[in-house]
């Protein structure tokens, strides 16, 4: 797959704390630019870059971000709040202490309260796989694709190990058990286009070659589009 066909997954991202409007702007710029699939910012900047967007590039934000212990009521709220300001997809973290306590009818409640606050919207479920067995990576696979959740997505990128191989095809492997149409993000520490294409081609291998289209597959990173670009420009 060529560069430029990576850059149609990418949730072009910035979320660090102190992000300022002219950061987000410069954000939005490059995501019209070079087509990407969303950006994804922080809650307080909706409004204004959808409005700065005006529909060219889709608005992502966070829910719950980034420790998911927040209550339920709190992350609907957020989510209608973000949407009422123009978000077009939303990035939930799960409550993962209630998922080690086993609270699994509570998980799945949460997430499906989510995902109807979204209604039509994307929602993309954060579980945190550095954080879970393997054990735990499955039954939360069960549990967003029993409620709905447009992807599955492996971490919020604040913890020391995120994305990796090896839980990218045990989510993968549980999507295509399930038989449900949920997709898969892969997020945090992926920084260059060879780093991409691992998750591109696990998905393609498990999943079938048409299978990761931008509905089903994405790629969460905030200093990936700047190696794409600079191949890209760079005629590499």
């Amino acid at each position: 797959m060529k560069r430029e066909e990576i850059l149609r997954r990418v949730d072009h991202t910035l979320l660090k704390q102190e992000a300022v409007w002219e950061e987000i702007r410069a954000l939005c710029d490059d995501a019209v630019a070079y087509g990407v699939a969303s950006v994804c910012i922080p809650p307080c900047y909706v409004r204004q870059a959808a409005g700065y967007l005006g529909g060219r590039v889709p608005v992502c934000t966070v829910v719950g971000f980034p420790n998911g212990n927040t209550t339920t009521a709190a992350k609907v709220f957020e989510t209608r709040e973000a949407i009422g300001n123009g978000a077009a997809e939303i990035d939930m973290v799960i409550n993962l202490g209630w998922l080690r306590d086993k609270k699994y009818p509570e998980v799945l409640e949460e997430v499906q309260a989510v995902k109807a606050a979204c209604g039509e919207r994307v929602l993309k479920v954060i579980i945190e796989t550095c954080l879970l067995t393997r054990e735990e990576k499955v039954e939360m696979c069960r549990i967003v694709t029993q409620a709905g959740a447009d992807f599955i997505k492996t971490s919020t990128g604040k913890t020391e190990v995120s994305a990796t191989v090896g839980a990218a095809n045990i989510i993968l492997e549980t999507i295509r058990d399930s038989g449900k149409n949920a997709g898969f993000k892969a997020s945090g520490g992926i920084r260059d286009f060879e780093e991409a294409r691992k998750y591109l081609t696990l998905s393609e291998v498990i999943m079938g070659e048409t299978w990761p289209d931008p509905d089903h597959f994405r790629i969460g990173a905030s200093s990936l589009l700047d190696d794409l670009i600079r191949v890209i420009e760079g005629g590499n």
